[in-house]
């Protein structure tokens, strides 16, 4: 299966390949990518090819799907996938340069601060599929990407296995990458994880600025659960910044800070008790631990129900995700437990509900003034003494 899917397809080229310095790698800027771009960017870099002709399509819009996915749409409720179709169009027809080529990896599993600690890090199944699933809808009439003279490169990837990706994507880009060797990729992808780890720790160390912020001012901040496509504009219909506007720190689950005083401080009375090994195991309350977004969601539900300041969670999902479906209860009810405010936006679609989010807003904000000092107390009383944060 991974040798199937590791194959580069393409049209046959009308002409040789340019060279590294020349090439323009569109990558379309939807699903896992929101959470791996920095490696495509450190990895394409360290292969040569200029930063400034790496092409990421624009984010999720009605008005993008219209004009270059219509008609080439695919069969699937999942509207994170459907509007794929859109992204690739724009690369493909929406460029004044025209592109050479169209990368768009199948991701099986996904690098997280949960590895090691949880039974696997697998992507949706949908996710993972999406890219051969859309790449139909430009081959069904005939081939789009040989007529433009783009070549299709959707390499099969484990990103929470470094030691085989090496060989996966000089398998599936030797015949996009100009005279690409086992080597060199071995080094670009070094350079990837590189990228990554450096990208992920700056922002992680901006939340935890956040969160000392709100311990010294005893301000309250909201934390957000979704997926990491959620915060596509398109995808998400940027509620936390409609929420944000109102004054109150949004911060994500999935760049949460991890350092040891602050996971020691919130996990220390678990630990000590033995239900939990690490502060990042989470078999307390998901055993099924496969699914690398899910146990994050999960991960991040335990550590806002710890964190005083941390007075409302929201929880974002989309339209029939059956990924996300078996952990609303869960996750509202690790929340709730600990007298946190949850709200929730699920079956979001293409279509903002303008309206109604303005109201449910207005609604999660007049609870925030409301009860936010009395829920940063009663949390803090519940926690350890010598809080990190002040």
């Amino acid at each position: 299966m991974p040798r199937w899917f590791g194959r580069t397809r393409s049209g046959a080229p009308p002409s040789p390949p340019p060279s590294r310095a020349e090439l323009r790698v569109g990558i379309p800027r939807v699903l896992n990518l929101w959470s791996t771009h920095q490696f495509w960017v450190g990895f394409f870099g360290a292969l040569g090819v200029d930063g400034r002709r790496l092409v990421f399509s624009s984010d999720t819009s009605e008005e993008q799907g219209r004009q270059f996915g219509k008609g080439r749409g695919t069969v699937d409720c999942c509207y994170p996938v459907k509007c794929i179709a859109g992204h690739y169009g724009e690369l493909v027809f929406g460029q004044r340069e025209k592109l050479d080529v169209l990368f768009s990896p199948m991701i099986y599993n996904l690098p997280s601060f949960l590895s090691g600690h949880v039974a696997r890090t697998l992507t949706c199944p949908r996710v993972m599929a999406a890219p051969e699933n859309v790449k139909a809808g430009f081959m069904k009439e005939r081939d789009v990407f040989a007529e433009q003279g783009i070549r299709y490169a959707a390499p099969f990837v484990s990103l929470d296995e470094p030691a085989l990706v090496p060989k996966q994507l000089w398998e599936g880009l030797r015949e996009a990458i100009p005279g690409l060797t086992a080597t060199e990729t071995a080094g670009a992808v070094a350079a990837g994880y590189r990228a990554l780890a450096e990208f992920g720790a700056r922002l992680r160390g901006k939340s935890r600025e956040v969160l000392e912020w709100c311990a010294r001012e005893n301000r309250a901040c909201l934390m957000v659960l979704a997926r990491p496509y959620h915060m596509d504009p398109g995808i998400g219909h940027e509620i936390e910044v409609d929420l944000q506007a109102y004054g109150y720190p949004v911060l994500w689950a999935q760049y949460f800070p991890v350092d040891s005083d602050l996971m020691q401080w919130a996990f220390g009375a678990d630990l000590r008790a033995g239900h939990i090994k690490s502060p990042f195991d989470i078999r307390d309350v998901w055993p099924s631990s496969y699914s690398s977004n899910t146990n994050e969601i999960l991960w991040g539900a335990k550590v806002a129900a710890r964190i005083p300041w941390i007075a409302c969670v929201v929880r974002l999902a989309s339209y029939e995700c059956g990924m996300d479906q078996p952990t609303y209860t869960p996750v509202q009810q690790i929340v709730e437990r600990s007298g946190t405010l949850f709200f929730s936006f699920q079956d979001l679609d293409s279509t903002k509900p303008a309206g109604s989010v303005k109201i449910r807003v207005e609604t999660i904000t007049h609870y925030l003034a409301r009860y936010a000092g009395e829920i940063i107390e009663k949390k803090m009383a519940a926690m350890d003494p010598g809080c990190p944060l002040r």
